[in-house]
């Protein structure tokens, strides 16, 4: 039976009394946590080894639980296999990239990006054995009738952040990856009219000869601000 959102009427309240972490497991559990994530790095670079299916399918199933505006859940995960439509994709979004790179994403950007090393040349979307092409709802289809989603972009963003950090603590690498325009993707992967695609990200493992800037992040001075 397909999943249909509630309108007009107040979901079932249940009971929710999670089992509450000692002080000490807390701080143990969230120093563990942010030294893995300390570890993450966006991979451009991909092995073809296959990877377990299950394992990817786990971290949308993570991603899934994200929250979302008036628990609409706005969001599609398409999980992409075939070699075939993988090279469709990629043919498609290095087209688009050509156009971006030679000027349309204005200069400003591009020097942004020249340091990352960059460019229209996309073989990740062939070599990772899958690519996850995350869409958002833009709104719900009753037949012909259309109801209306809210905040989809703010929703489908917190999904994209768990998965990716679902597959990184399943010891998996990942890219996201936004070409621009994305119209394509709809076409390559035949989805619905309200559907609009928000990222395409390969999972996979490095390749052996994988490279990543020597990035810095900012330290969490940086970023917190204590009111």
């Amino acid at each position: 039976m397909a999943w249909e959102p509630i309108h007009d009427q107040p979901y079932t309240p249940v009971p929710y009394n999670p089992v509450r972490m000692s002080v000490e497991d807390s701080l143990r559990a969230s120093a563990e946590l942010r030294a893995k994530m300390d570890q993450r790095r966006t991979v451009r670079a991909f092995s073809t080894d296959p990877v377990p299916e299950q394992a990817v399918l786990d971290a949308i199933a993570v991603a899934s639980t994200a929250p979302s505006g008036a628990h609409q859940q706005p969001w599609t995960f398409v999980l992409v296999q075939d070699p075939e439509v993988r090279a469709k994709i990629r043919e498609a979004a290095e087209r688009e990239e050509q156009i971006s790179y030679a000027g349309r994403l204005g200069e400003e950007w591009l020097s942004a990006l020249r340091p990352l090393g960059t460019d229209q040349n996309k073989p990740h979307l062939t070599d990772a054995p899958y690519l996850i092409v995350v869409f958002e709802q833009r709104y719900y289809l009753d037949g012909d009738e259309q109801h209306k989603h809210y905040y989809v972009d703010e929703s489908v963003g917190i999904a994209v952040g768990m998965l990716i950090t679902a597959l990184h603590l399943a010891g998996l690498a990942a890219l996201t990856h936004t070409p621009s325009p994305m119209k394509f993707l709809s076409e390559v992967l035949n989805r619905p009219r309200n559907e609009k695609a928000f990222a395409v990200i390969p999972v996979g493992y490095p390749a052996p000869d994988a490279t990543v800037p020597d990035l810095v992040r900012k330290d969490l001075e940086q970023v917190l601000v204590r009111v």
